[in-house]
């Protein structure tokens, strides 16, 4: 694209507990974009119920999608925030996700095991380096990004940006564009969001879009998410998060 403008698409929460909404949203996107360039955001053990390790069927999918191109990031272990949270981060434990977000309470050290044993389990299985990581519902606590700037993993994410851990370094800026199901309430918001974001975030140079399992359960959601990266889509590059390493300050 002679623009030098960027798409980046990603499926939130993949695991054996979401197989067939996965399979769902990774037809979805390849139809639209037209291969299957896009990331994975992979939960080593969604909310202790769904072991990957245990999956040998979810691990050889995995490593087909890789294989084809997808890109793989460790979403953090149990995707389950089981912390008390007091203050700021209490707030954004009650308001930003349900229960979702682990790694806004967990001290460094388990934070960072967390990480370490979430990147030995993929890239086992994949067969490859992952290209980073991604906290559940995109919260960091203290702990946490400790844990990550020590990490070694190359990209990270919240909500509003793209960066390297190592020396906090922004490769892109920005808010995603996320849909919300678990309430109507939720939904309409984010419906909302996503047809003011189609026009109003145009001139971004690298724009994100995020799909959650949840989503394949409400069409009105289904249809955003279509025409959402469809119009974002035009006169831009499908990229990947690790095309970003050669490119500061998006």
């Amino acid at each position: 694209m002679a623009t030098g403008k960027r798409l980046l698409a990603s499926i939130h929460d993949v695991g054996p507990r979401f197989e067939r909404e996965v399979e769902q949203l990774a037809a979805l996107l390849t139809d639209l974009l037209g291969r299957p360039r896009f990331a994975m955001l992979v939960v080593p053990d969604h909310w202790g119920a769904a072991p990957l390790a245990q999956a040998p069927a979810f691990q050889r999918r995995l490593r087909e999608w890789a294989d084809a191109g997808v890109e793989m990031f460790v979403h953090g272990w149990f995707h389950q925030d089981r912390a008390e949270h007091t203050g700021l981060a209490g707030l954004k434990a009650r308001h930003m996700t349900a229960s979702e977000g682990e790694f806004l309470g967990l001290p460094r050290d388990i934070a960072a095991q967390r990480m370490v044993d979430g990147r030995a389990l993929i890239e086992d299985i994949i067969g490859r380096p992952v290209a980073g990581f991604i906290a559940p519902a995109w919260l960091y606590g203290e702990g946490a990004r400790e844990a990550l700037a020590a990490s070694g993993f190359a990209l990270a994410e919240d909500h509003f940006r793209v960066w390297q851990p190592a020396d906090g370094k922004v490769l892109a800026r920005g808010p995603v564009v996320t849909w919300a199901s678990r309430s109507r309430s939720r939904q309409l918001s984010s419906l909302g969001f996503a047809a003011l974001a189609r026009p109003g975030l145009r001139a971004l140079p690298v724009a994100r879009i995020a799909v959650h399992p949840g989503d394949t359960t409400v069409p009105a959601l289904l249809h955003s998410i279509a025409r959402t990266v469809t119009i974002f889509a035009r006169g831009r590059e499908v990229g990947r998060y690790a095309d970003l390493l050669g490119r500061v300050g998006g």
